[in-house]
């Protein structure tokens, strides 16, 4: 402390300081935890009841995204979003609404247990302990949570209910007519009783044993196990959702190359819900750019679905062609193409290496005169596709999916027939085709799609032209340097015995082709989507287990209810043995599978067969799970007779005017989850929605995004960050430890050794301080550069603001009960108007410069009327709830300002008194005038002309046109 400060603090003992500020803070934060301030009712009589009067008013649910508990604790761009929550759910409070604000931990996750495989610690151990340390964080900020319904999804209470739903979705099946999840005992009844019958290739129901009924039932729940190409992270040791993979082809957490592997595990067919999923988009109040991140993930494409028989090549079969006697057609290539109107230009087709029809069709040998280019060199077609499988595992989508000129790929030995021309084509393996996007195989038209152009070329595959180009290249493909790809042309060479298309456009066209491939059975009209089935097992230990067993037969069955929470077992080794990409023939060991005692268990599953062995599932659920319906455990946290109580539920949640899908009323998070979370917690809610366990169909109705509070980053020669805090800046360049380093602005955090810590400002100038601070640095919507020069001047706006209040040398209020004269009280009530709305609209930063504004209008008066100092401090309280509370107790009031009346401005003051009108001749401005609001053109038009000095400009001159815009400008044109 300086010689200066200490001087200014002995003249002024009641001058507001960081150490006043941590004193006022701290006792309001004890008082609010122990008066239960912010504790919301629900309604009935349950446990967090509060009678009829308590819900009488309209209800807010305001909610965060789920925090995780980093061990590294908070730097000051955390809290952001959960500052901007806690201002608005207290601006609701004050305008009359019952508010629910709270918030717990999403604590599973690979965090602590790459934690736990460096140290051994147990992962809740650490977990834990970072949970104690982030709360005292957020206690230090104010943040007005209901505490009683806090939790973390690794508390066994709660994931219970998670393992809970995941058996409601187990055992549910979407029923496509009625549109809608139905419990699968209705499924089997409905087979049991005749009126479903069983797919073609399957027996009656009553002739299947139990094993061929289980996999029958399991081609319809949500929730299903199946052995199939899954995205393989080594350096995670645990397989990944589509949705975890960057567009790099590497894991979404750590940033690992991810593979191919084909490995059992389970999946949730959120596939099923693709069109509800998109037409629901329209009711949700969220920002366009996330609802199209949703639209393009899910990927909705209308097309046609196209049988191709497929045969072995016989002897004699032609290079190139095909040609020669073929076998039966055993076999049937289905593709999906929005491009059906180029069916006769299919010239071959591609099957990704990972699709089952591979290995099926492959033969024995290659046929003759098979060309070299088509072999890859290997002496059979058997060894070929195994040494191009091998080739392609190692490569991630991106890469696979890479705009290369070099397309790479194998002939499969077997040729399919062209259903509309009756032609052979033959069928290769080709890495450019992925299994997760339609069928996994397509008809190749080299003519009109640039990837199959290539493919062509480096293979010399024929190509047809069957789009008239209108550029002028002419029909014959084989003088393209690339495809033409067009939809405003006409289609050529597409006729036939069966069908002609020649000459019809586009459109015309595929309705044609349409509606023949479904009079000759080989094809349909339909729709496809991006979306595939999300990937739900993980090889890891911290995770919620599965409620799953299996019998002796393999079967999967599920626990009864009242062997929930099924807990996580300890283990002495929290790493996975992870294997290569390459290595098709290992299956990865999780953690669980090592703890035998608890994997092999004998139950009695109420089966009515008596106690039986069983071996449990040793994968465990993703990260993801417990944050897909933690909303609804906000409601209701403490219910353990069901997932939520249907009137509370109904309360917080339900549809109702505006809000037609319900949900919560407001959801602040990153935008980083837009097909991750946003998108999984949706699919769930439909499906509890439709079991007729919740009242709303969609989780969230409001959707906001914050942005970020972005640091500096400085690097030395090296390219490694340096600690900002030892940097200096030196005639525009910037020094550490005498050597020159660069300087980006970038994300804040320990590794760019640029993080400042709450308790940082919070010991330097208070928790409203750093509040007030995060919410005036721009909208809050855009990303922010931290400035700590900044910060100052919202710690000078409360010290201004105690100072209009307080006497800093006597602690007395220094205020009158006299009137404000007219000039205040317009100050004071355009304020109250103007941070009402901010307020409303999230405008935060516009709503402290307006208070700032009032404030400095203040601080010019002798003494501050107690009307007007008051509702300074019922302004500003949302913002910097505790100087607001220390004052308006010192103002003489023994309530909380938490739940006062926000003020309401009276409009005879908000509007003014006058306005400035502009007045032009010829475009220039001659003159200024007051005037009413409330003017007439015509009042106007007769006071501008009669203005002096628009007289004199006007010199006599006779005037052509006088355009008037009341009250604010006349325009005067002279002739």
């Amino acid at each position: 402390m300086s010689e200066t400060t200490t001087a200014a603090e002995t003249a002024a003992p009641h001058r507001y300081t960081a150490a006043l500020a941590a004193d006022i803070e701290t006792r309001w934060q004890d008082f609010w935890e122990k008066q239960g301030t912010y504790e919301a009712p629900n309604p009935g009589d349950g446990d967090l009841g509060g009678g009829p009067e308590a819900v009488a008013k309209p209800k807010k649910f305001i909610m965060d995204m789920f925090p995780y508990p980093s061990g590294s604790g908070l730097h000051v761009g955390h809290p952001l979003g959960y500052i901007a929550t806690d201002v608005v759910a207290r601006f609701h409070r004050m305008t009359g609404h019952n508010v629910l604000h709270t918030l717990g931990f999403d604590a599973f996750g690979l965090p602590a247990e790459q934690y736990a495989v460096q140290t051994g610690t147990h992962p809740r151990v650490s977990t834990e302990a970072n949970m104690v340390a982030m709360k005292a964080q957020l206690r230090r900020l104010g943040l007005g949570h209901d505490q009683r319904r806090s939790f973390a999804t690794i508390d066994p209470d709660y994931y219970r209910w998670t393992q809970w739903i995941f058996l409601q979705i187990f055992n549910s099946w979407y029923d496509a007519e009625a549109q809608r999840a139905r419990p699968i005992a209705e499924l089997v009844e409905e087979f049991e009783s005749g009126r479903r019958h069983t797919p073609q290739d399957r027996a009656p129901w009553r002739e299947l044993d139990a094993a061929e009924r289980a996999d029958l039932l399991g081609e319809y729940r949500l929730a299903y196990a199946s052995e199939a190409p899954v995205n393989w992270c080594p350096g995670l040791g645990t397989v990944l959702a589509n949705e975890e993979v960057t567009a790099e082809g590497r894991s979404e957490r750590g940033n690992f190359p991810v593979f191919k592997a084909k490995l059992r595990q389970w999946n949730m067919r959120i596939t099923a819900y693709a069109e509800r999923l998109l037409d629901d988009l329209d009711g949700l109040d969220w920002p366009e750019a996330i609802k199209l991140q949703q639209r393009n993930w899910i990927g909705r494409s209308e097309g046609a679905r196209i049988d191709f028989p497929v045969h072995t090549a016989a002897p004699g079969a032609g290079a190139g062609t095909g040609a020669g006697e073929r076998g039966p057609a055993d076999e049937s290539i289905t593709v999906f193409t929005t491009r059906q109107d180029t069916l006769f230009g299919a010239t071959y087709m591609v099957l990704a290496p990972e699709h089952e029809l591979v290995d099926r069709i492959v033969p024995s040998a290659w046929p003759e005169a098979t060309h070299e280019v088509w072999t890859g060199g290997h002496g059979t077609p058997a060894e070929a596709v195994a040494a191009y499988r091998a080739q392609a595992a190692a490569k991630s989508d991106v890469e696979r999916q890479a705009e290369a000129k070099d397309k790479s790929g194998v002939f499969t030995g077997a040729y399919a027939t062209n259903p509309v021309s009756g032609e052979p084509v033959p069928v290769f393996v080709a890495d450019y085709v992925l299994m997760g996007y339609g069928t996994g195989a397509i008809m190749a038209v080299p003519a009109h799609d640039h990837r199959d152009f290539d493919f062509a070329r480096a293979f010399e595959l024929p190509m047809r032209c069957v789009v008239e180009p209108s550029d002028g290249r002419g029909t014959d493909p084989a003088a393209w340097d690339d495809a033409f790809v067009s939809y405003d042309a006409s289609i050529v060479n597409s006729a036939g015995p069966r069908i002609a298309l020649d000459g019809l456009d586009v459109e015309r066209a595929k309705e044609k082709i349409t509606a023949w491939l479904e009079a000759q059975g080989v094809g349909a009209g339909t729709v496809n989507y991006r979306l595939r089935d999300w990937l739900f097992s993980r090889q890891r230990y911290w995770g919620e287990p599965f409620p799953i067993v299996y019998d002796e037969e393999g079967i999967a069955h599920a626990l009864p209810e009242d062997m929930l929470p099924l807990e996580l077992p300890e283990v002495d080794d929290y790493s996975p043995r992870t294997f290569a990409a390459d290595d098709g023939d290992t299956s990865p060991e999780t953690p669980l599978s090592r703890n035998e005692e608890w994997v092999n268990v004998t139950l009695d599953l109420g089966l009515g067969d008596g106690p039986r062995k069983y071996r449990r599932e040793t994968n465990t659920m993703p990260n993801w799970a417990g944050s897909c319906w933690y909303e609804l455990r906000y409601l209701d946290p403490r219910n353990d007779r069901v997932l939520v109580d249907p009137t509370v539920e109904r309360y917080w949640m339900g549809p109702r005017e505006g809000m037609p899908s319900g949900g919560v009323d407001l959801y602040v998070g990153g935008s980083e989850h837009a097909v991750l979370h946003l998108l999984y917690a949706r699919f769930w809610s439909k499906v509890l929605f439709d079991l007729g366990h919740v009242s709303s169909v969609e989780p969230f109705h409001k959707l906001f995004n914050q942005g970020m509070i972005q640091a500096y980053v400085y690097r030395d020669s090296r390219g490694i960050a340096v600690s900002a805090a030892e940097v200096e800046e030196r005639d525009g360049a910037y020094y550490h430890q005498g050597e020159k380093v660069s300087r980006l602005l970038g994300k804040m955090g320990k590794s760019l050794k640029n993080a400042v810590t709450p308790d940082e400002i919070f010991a330097e100038y208070g928790a409203d301080t750093l509040r007030l601070y995060e919410m005036a640095m721009g909208p809050l919507d855009v990303s922010r550069p931290w400035d700590p020069r900044a910060v100052v001047g919202q710690y000078r706006l409360l010290q201004r603001l105690w100072r209009n209040v307080v006497d800093e040398a006597d602690g007395e209020l220094r205020i009158t009960d006299g009137e404000p004269d007219e000039a205040t009280l317009r100050a004071l009530h355009k304020t109250i108007d103007g941070v009402r709305q901010d307020l409303a609209g999230l405008r935060f930063n516009t709503a402290i410069a307006k208070v700032t504004e009032l404030n400095n209008h203040v601080t010019k008066q002798h003494q501050v009327p107690r009307s007007v100092a008051e509702g300074l401090v019922l302004l500003i309280a949302p913002l910097a709830p505790h100087v607001a509370e220390e004052l308006w107790h010192k103002l003489g009031h023994e309530t909380s300002v938490v739940y006062e009346d926000f003020p309401v401005a009276d409009p005879a003051y908000v509007v003014d008194e006058t306005v400035t009108c502009v007045v032009q001749v010829k475009g220039k401005v001659r003159a200024r005038l007051e005037v009413a609001p409330s003017i007439t053109e015509a009042e106007l038009e007769a006071t501008a002309l009669s203005a002096p000095s628009v007289v004199a400009a006007l010199g006599g001159a006779e005037i052509r046109k006088v355009i008037v815009r009341a009250p604010k400008l006349v325009n005067i044109v002279p002739a």
